[in-house]
């Protein structure tokens, strides 16, 4: 297993553990309440372990190998299991939030058992948290010390973005609810308790747009990493047998990258040796970025009365 993919299934099982852990209390404080408030809430963090599991069949997906239908392999398939995990974090999320605030806006009721309420928030509120940290801990050990937003925005593992920015939005989602539910305690005004979850379902919505729009650049397709992309140049350039690169064209392909590359060429003494130097060229950008699964390479010659 990769390291990237080592570090996106570590983050998706704290996600799962959290999630399956807020799941549980919220049950059994619906249980404990007879609130159906409590119970949504419950079947709320339910839907997120499911998106959890679906990134994990992702990944084992994105694994199978190459076939007849398939020559590239199915690595690009996680971005479609992101995509789903977005839409739910979205709909499910964010719009189910914001509809069952409106509601309580129509029809206020006081809240039953605030205490236990306060209780069950506080728990998911420490449990997201130990997610979110175990999330970062997997971003930082690829990120090479890049910013957590031009990580987000340039990383190309569809699955641990979607874990960080869903742990992002759980954690500051939770702590909304919870000072909602704390000024509704406070004041006796119940319309706090349905603003807060407005604004809860509000930013899922939000972070769910972020997350589609990154998701919607990678199925459409995008190049490798920046700082890849240019390190791979840089090492064919510095390569004695090439002159110059007059194009590289690279694409991320799940975990993998593609890389296609147009060379004016040193002069070599036939073509066996020219082939040789290809090689050459083809097994040190592999041995170095072991992800560039495919290499296509086009020699060619300077234009005519120039030197290379």
């Amino acid at each position: 297993m990769s390291s990237s993919s080592e570090s996106s299934t570590k983050a998706i099982f704290y996600a799962l553990g959290a999630n399956g852990g807020i799941a549980l209390a919220k049950f059994a404080a619906a249980l404990f309440t007879g609130s159906g408030a409590m119970l949504a809430e419950g079947i709320h963090s339910l839907a997120d372990c499911t998106n959890q599991v679906f990134l994990l069949i992702g990944l084992k997906e994105a694994k199978k190998p190459a076939d007849v239908s398939h020559p590239m392999g199915y690595a690009r398939v996680v971005y479609f299991w992101a995509m789903m995990v977005a839409l739910l974090l979205f709909f499910v999320g964010g719009a189910f939030s914001v509809m069952k605030g409106i509601e309580h806006l129509s029809h206020p009721e006081p809240i039953s058992n605030p205490l236990v309420a306060l209780g069950v928030l506080g728990v998911s509120v420490v449990l997201e948290a130990f997610s979110l940290r175990g999330a970062m801990i997997e971003i930082r050990k690829i990120s090479h010390g890049k910013s957590f937003m031009q990580w987000f925005r340039e990383t190309r593992q569809s699955e641990l973005m979607v874990v960080a920015g869903e742990d992002i939005a759980a954690l500051a989602g939770l702590a909304l609810a919870f000072v909602a539910v704390l000024l509704t305690v406070i004041t006796g005004n119940p319309l706090w308790d349905a603003f807060g979850t407005i604004a809860v379902g509000a930013l899922l919505m939000i972070v769910a747009v972020l997350v589609i729009r990154e998701v919607k650049a990678m199925v459409t397709g995008e190049s490798a990493a920046p700082e890849v992309h240019a390190a791979i140049k840089a090492q064919i350039e510095a390569h004695p047998g090439v002159a110059s690169v007059r194009n590289l064209i690279s694409l991320q392909w799940g975990e993998q990258v593609m890389i296609a590359v147009q060379a004016v060429m040193q002069p070599q003494p036939s073509d066996v040796a020219l082939v040789d130097t290809i090689n050459q060229i083809e097994a040190q950008i592999q041995e170095r970025w072991p992800q560039v699964r495919w290499c296509f390479f086009e020699p060619d010659h300077p234009p005519r009365g120039q030197n290379p």
